[in-house]
């Protein structure tokens, strides 16, 4: 991942929080009842900046606004000075959730509150990675911070307690992100190097039209959208036309627990494609395959990686024996099923293009 990247990634990391933090900091330097109305015209001015120029209301812009209002407004109705203390360890409580949530569960909610500035994007696993790492560090240090606010509050004098509850929090936070960089920089292995846990996957980069030009290795490539690297994708049909999809495992660090296609994976450096495809049907569906039928090619671009993706089918009624560390399960969906789901969270996003493409051809 290289500089520019993983500034960005530190800033979608972070803008997702602007609201409460915009709140925190009007509350401290003019008063709640100030801070509130700050607060409130910043959360309404991107509501209407968002419904503006994407056409439709966005949740997390909502749920945002609520909260201060809820946290302003008992914060208003409450003069008790003990309530006063705690205000920074309640709103801190929410963050420690929201993070504790992405940190080790399966629902990646701080990638839903990002895409509200990210667009369509979509972030590369390598990328979706560090953010959950960041997200575990970051859920440890706060959830201390909150305890010693609280402790602060009952057992401190007030100057220490505005310290601990304000400049601190600043303070913490800032280290969290200077020493992801300094890691990132300094002491992670750097590109085209070997770890000492394990041997970096390398890849063959091609232009435009499939030829090889260069290699580089894995964590080059996801970071850097100028480095084209290629993909297999095998859709698997039944005699019935049907659609064989493998449901990701909660784990993955990119889409867990959502429906993909039957196979995909990375060509290796000096891996002819169906060398690739081969393997990779073997590896996820413990399929031998023999001839597979092309359907297209593409190149998949966002702001974080390209990919050309080399597309095919086959014909294969079962059964299969899926690779449990990367498929929870897998069956198979029909046309109508797959058109019905589409758009509402249940498919990748790189599924939803292809099906789109597959009805192009007429397959369905």
């Amino acid at each position: 991942m290289n500089a520019l990247n993983r500034t960005e990634l530190f800033k979608n990391f972070a803008i997702g929080f602007i609201p409460i933090f915009v709140f925190i900091v009007a509350d401290s330097i003019w008063g709640t009842e100030t801070g509130l109305i700050v607060a409130i015209a910043v959360g309404l001015a991107y509501l209407f900046y968002y419904l503006i120029r994407y056409k439709r209301l966005e949740k997390f812009i909502l749920f945002d606004t609520a909260l201060i209002v809820l946290l302003g407004g008992v914060s208003i109705l409450l003069h008790d000075e003990i309530f006063f203390k705690l205000k920074p360890a309640l709103i801190e409580l929410i963050l420690v959730i929201i993070l504790g949530i992405h940190a080790f569960s399966s629902k990646p909610i701080l990638l839903m509150m990002s895409k509200r500035f990210m667009g369509d994007i979509d972030l590369g696993s390598d990328q979706v990675k560090l953010m959950r790492q960041m997200s575990q560090v970051m859920f440890i240090l706060f959830l201390l911070h909150t305890a010693l606010i609280v402790y602060s509050a009952y057992f401190w004098s007030k100057e220490v307690w505005a310290f601990i509850s304000g400049g601190l929090f600043y303070i913490i936070f800032g280290l969290v992100f200077v020493g992801q960089w300094v890691y990132m920089k300094y002491i992670k292995p750097a590109p085209g190097r070997k770890s000492a846990s394990r041997k970096e996957e390398w890849f063959d980069i091609v232009d435009e039209r499939g030829n090889v030009i260069n290699k580089a290795p894995r964590s080059q490539v996801h970071g850097n959208p100028n480095l084209i690297h290629q993909t297999v994708h095998l859709h698997v049909f039944n005699s019935k036309n049907q659609l064989f999809l493998q449901k990701r495992v909660a784990n993955k660090d990119l889409y867990p627990g959502r429906w993909d296609t039957a196979v995909g994976g990375h060509v290796d450096s000096g891996e002819t494609v169906d060398a690739a495809l081969k393997r990779e049907s073997m590896e996820e569906l413990g399929i031998e395959l023999h001839q597979a039928k092309p359907l297209f090619r593409y190149i998949m671009r966002n702001q974080w990686e390209s990919e050309m993706i080399h597309a095919f089918e086959i014909i294969h009624d079962g059964p299969f024996n899926l690779d449990p560390k990367e498929i929870e399960t897998g069956r198979f969906w029909s046309g109508f099923e797959l058109q019905k789901m589409m758009g509402q969270g249940i498919f990748t996003p790189n599924f939803e293009q292809e099906f789109t493409m597959l009805k192009k051809m007429g397959r369905f």
